[in-house]
């Protein structure tokens, strides 16, 4: 955290971390009362919306798991490691600490998890309606509320959701046995990427086939296509995950319908005549999206406009995703959807944000 007025003027700020909050919105935190005073030519517009958004944090920060206290307290490298799961697999990517090592393909390692804990199988009965909370996942996938596996299920239950969001405006234009999801600028997912085998528990009988395009994709897996005909598997040696195990092969019983993943290298709007030469997207995902922040958008949402595709966007948290909303109505020329509180987002806070408000991995979540 830093002090709001950092940078506005001449005067250095205080030594040590800003401790002094705006007494309104609690939201931007100073070094120094002066800085304070200073800043609020600058704040007192942004205030009143931070007011608003920070009363909103008993709502965001609700989750019916039985870890979210230890989160809370304990930070996110503790919470880890008390579960037994710090700098493990898949999971290293959850801290900061990951930064410092090397980066190693896990894709192999599974949950690091007993059975009981993951959903490492299929489930044992269909979906009849779509979930709408992680209560209702976790009682379908028969999961304790203890498992921590919705820190990393965020993300294929987010693109489920975003989904959902676009089936009840209206059908997509492909929807029924084969879904094409481009899903924009993956980061931390891509050394994830075994949890969005989850999809396939989602939405049974579904050929998924998903592109992830971002510039973080590494120059190394550029092109690379994973395909997917089990769960990520368990810890246990004796579960029926292990048996025939193989993530590369796409001969198996296990998924009634196929996922298929490919990694593109480069921006989603260079990209795009090539990756659709074959076959248009019938729903656009872009998580943690941060619109406002970067200016690459503008030529992907000029884009997005003229395909008249469903598109979904998250970001951390609600100021991220109202800057979003406003640059998006003005290349829409009109109001975008409404910004919503993702019920699937990460229970994992996000640690040394900007601001003090509420900020969760795909905590909000808006489209055009």
């Amino acid at each position: 955290m830093e002090c709001a007025a950092k940078g506005i003027e001449s005067t250095p700020c205080e030594p040590g971390p800003p401790t002094r909050r705006c007494g309104l919105c609690g939201a931007v935190s100073y070094c120094s009362t002066s800085h304070q005073r200073l800043h609020w030519e600058y704040h007192k517009e942004e205030c009143g919306r931070f007011q608003e958004q920070m009363r909103k944090a008993p709502l965001i920060s609700d989750f019916p798991f039985t870890f979210s206290d230890q989160l809370s307290f304990q930070g996110n490298c503790a919470f880890l490691e008390s579960m037994g799961l710090h700098l493990r697999g898949i999971w290293k990517y959850e801290c900061s600490c990951h930064f410092k090592l090397p980066s190693v393909d896990h894709s192999s390692d599974g949950w690091c998890l007993p059975s009981l804990l993951c959903p490492c199988t299929d489930p044992e009965i269909h979906l009849k309606n779509p979930m709408k909370s992680w209560k209702e996942y976790y009682e379908w996938r028969r999961l304790p509320l203890h498992s921590p596996v919705a820190v990393l299920l965020h993300w294929p239950l987010t693109v489920y959701h975003s989904i959902q969001l676009c089936l009840s405006r209206s059908p997509l234009s492909e929807a029924g046995k084969n879904l094409h999801i481009h899903y924009l600028g993956p980061e931390r997912e891509i050394s994830q990427i075994l949890v969005f085998s989850e999809l396939a528990a989602l939405l049974p009988g579904v050929s998924i086939h998903i592109e992830f395009v971002g510039p973080a994709v590494p120059l190394s897996r550029d092109g690379e296509t994973r395909y997917f005909n089990k769960y990520a598997h368990c810890s246990d040696a004796d579960c029926s995950c292990k048996s025939s195990y193989d993530n590369n092969s796409q001969n198996s019983s296990s998924f009634k319908g196929t996922l298929t993943l490919e990694l593109r290298k480069g921006l989603y709007h260079d990209l795009y005549s090539e990756i659709t030469r074959d076959t248009k997207p019938d729903i656009i995902v872009a998580p943690n999206a941060g619109i406002a922040a970067y200016s690459t958008w503008l030529p992907t949402l000029e884009l997005i406009k003229g395909m008249g595709v469903p598109a979904v966007f998250t970001d951390y948290c609600e100021e991220a995703a109202y800057l979003a909303s406003l640059c998006i109505g003005s290349v829409l020329g009109r109001t975008p959807e409404p910004i919503q509180v993702n019920p699937f987002r990460q229970p994992m806070p996000v640690e040394e944000t900007a601001l003090n408000l509420p900020c969760y991995s795909n905590c909000f979540i808006f489209g055009m």
